[in-house]
């Protein structure tokens, strides 16, 4: 987890203590493994994933901002993305 304000982890030494006794995997391990949905069929149920677009409207990119425009849009919550989308569709517009 992520403190949203900073770019360092929210763990703390005691958290990563309480896990770092989980061993690395052996290809029996991964032999063994089951698909979350067999594995807890009554928990995958109730998760909604989000299916494929019917027809996507944008087209993903990767796009360089300055850190000033990125916190700015960031600060007003989630949602961001599509704010500095309809900021640039106005941008457009009036050009």
């Amino acid at each position: 987890m992520t403190d949203p304000k900073h770019a360092t982890p929210a763990y703390t030494k005691a958290d990563m203590d309480a896990v770092s006794n989980n061993p690395e995997w052996t290809a029996e391990d991964f032999a063994r493994a089951k698909p979350f949905a067999e594995a807890f069929p009554d928990l995958a149920r109730t998760i909604r994933a989000r299916g494929p677009q019917r027809a996507p409207k944008k087209v993903s990119t990767t796009l360089r901002l300055s850190p000033e425009v990125i916190e700015h849009f960031k600060s007003g919550g989630p949602g961001w993305q599509s704010r500095v989308d309809v900021a640039l569709k106005d941008w457009v517009a009036a050009h």
